[in-house]
């Protein structure tokens, strides 16, 4: 057996066309019900004529375009007024003449093109239809047939703003999603950014300094095989990221942690010192991964900026918060710097999730302050 919860999903499945279809079908049996007949639509105040044979194509013709208003919606709409017309000419007044403001609701709502000249095509149809069922000696007069057609306006009126509620609504997700490109795409250039600058600006630095040490061979080998396993670290770094960047992936700390990372920085001939505080918990995986982000943006800005400066890294790890201090004295040679954009330490500003602040204090030193929560309790 079907699910309850399985109905909405097939039901949405089906074409339009099907789902419309019990209304038409409900329409024309509600015409033909003998106790029902006496609520039929009147225009015209026309006395009234028993149903006869031809009774039933005009109900059909009334009801059964209803199936299609949403996928042919001016057709149903030519189709249900001819059968309106005749309805009422030959004053059968049926429940199935609600089709009308239906069709013309559906025309309002659906209807793509030519909508203009649809309403003038009406007018005139409506005109015309007045004329002749005056000549027939309609007692309705000018207030009746003004306040039908009024209440025919306000049907499409209703259509029209149904459109322009959808077609507004589809506007506002085209941009959400966008705006959730753009965002993702912001995000991935910061990753790639973060992943690159931080060994890239090491292998240049090394690679500068090895242009200085053709006269010792075994100095310049260490420094070229340092180059290499920057590179290949690199490598392994970048694929890492990319599997964070799976939205089905966790944000969980870099398998390398700071000190590692640290090493790395002064093997590219930064002399940074390393303190840390306390120890880092199991659930502070997203705190933990912003640390290590904002220490290898700092040290990366220090190569850049302040290469050869001593340079002093701390991080606490408290109950509620890590915090992260990276302070470059600025006395180095920036010689060897390849330039930087600005963007890594602007862009933690926004990831860091707490508080964040960079800049050049009293004295030359370059200080980059972090304040991460934890999110979890003390």
């Amino acid at each position: 057996m079907i699910e309850l919860r399985r109905i909405p999903n097939l039901w949405q499945r089906w074409d339009v066309t099907v789902r419309d279809l019990p209304l038409a079908v409900l329409l024309a049996v509600m015409s033909v019900i003998p106790a029902l007949q006496k609520y039929g639509t009147q225009l015209g105040d026309l006395p009234r004529r028993p149903f006869d044979a031809l009774t039933a194509l005009v109900i059909a013709l009334e009801c059964l375009p209803i199936a299609g208003r949403r996928r042919w919606p001016a057709l149903c709409l030519a189709l249900v007024s001819a059968g309106f017309v005749i309805d009422q000419l030959r004053v059968y007044h049926t429940v199935a003449g609600s089709a009308l403001p239906i069709a013309l609701m559906s025309a309002g709502a659906h209807l793509e093109r030519h909508r203009r000249t649809v309403l003038l095509l009406i007018g005139g149809a409506y005109l015309l239809f007045v004329a002749v069922l005056d000549r027939r000696g309609s007692g309705e007069g000018v207030t009746g047939f003004t306040t039908f057609f009024l209440a025919m306006v306000l049907a499409w009126g209703f259509g029209a703003w149904l459109r322009q509620t959808r077609r507004t609504e589809e506007e506002r997700r085209a941009r959400l999603a966008e705006d959730t490109r753009t965002a993702e795409r912001t995000r991935i250039a910061r990753e790639l950014h973060d992943v690159v600058t931080h060994h890239v600006t090491a292998m240049v630095v090394q690679a500068e300094a090895a242009r200085y040490l053709t006269a010792a061979p075994d100095r310049l080998d260490g420094t070229l095989a340092a180059v290499g396993d920057t590179g290949r670290r690199a490598i392994s770094d970048l694929r890492q990221m990319l599997d964070l960047l799976d939205p089905e992936h966790g944000a969980e700390p870099p398998a390398d942690g700071i000190r590692t990372l640290v090493g790395r920085t002064r093997q590219a001939g930064q002399p940074v010192e390393l303190t840390e505080d306390g120890e880092p918990r199991e659930a502070a995986g997203r705190a933990e991964a912003a640390a290590h982000r904002v220490v290898r943006e700092a040290l990366t800005n220090a190569l850049k900026h302040d290469h050869g400066a001593p340079t002093v890294v701390h991080v606490r790890y408290g109950p509620r918060e890590i915090s992260v201090q990276v302070s470059s004295d600025g006395s180095g040679s920036d010689a060897a710097s390849p330039g930087g954009s600005g963007r890594g330490l602007a862009g933690l500003r926004e990831r860091v999730g707490g508080e964040f602040t960079a800049g050049r204090q009293t004295g030359g030193h370059f200080v980059v302050q972090a304040r991460i929560p934890t999110g979890t309790p003390s």
